[in-house]
């Protein structure tokens, strides 16, 4: 099969990452009506946003030097789409591993940013 033939991976999640969940997430319920709820997890607990759009959006607390966008692209497996990444000359900053709906990795690439590849549990 062709590159051309290949159907185009989705964006199926775009995450927050910022020193300050809770100013952020103010932020965007006042500008852009995006409604954050709380979700419990066994590591801890995840705020969740209603974009009212089929993409899901969330904001993640943690030691980030300025806030940033992750998009998540769905992948059929988080392993080979992984090892390809590092053939293209990614670095990985997250390892393939599985939670609490599906597999995760995180790339990096000097000149196309980060972008997490993601599939759901099936």
């Amino acid at each position: 099969m062709s590159a051309n033939q290949i159907r185009p991976r989705p964006l199926v999640h775009l995450e927050l990452h910022t020193p300050d969940q809770v100013r952020a997430s103010a932020f965007y319920a006042e500008l852009l009506y995006w409604r954050p709820e709380v979700v419990r997890a066994a590591a801890g607990s995840y705020l969740a946003l209603d974009t009212g759009a089929q993409l899901g959006g969330g904001v993640v607390e943690c030691c980030t030097r300025r806030p940033l966008w992750l998009p998540y692209v769905e992948v059929d497996r988080v392993d080979r789409s992984t090892e390809r990444a590092r053939e293209l000359g990614a670095i990985v900053l997250l390892e393939p591993r599985e939670g609490p709906s599906g597999w995760r990795s995180v790339v990096s690439s000097a000149d196309a940013g980060e972008v997490a590849l993601w599939a759901p549990r099936r």
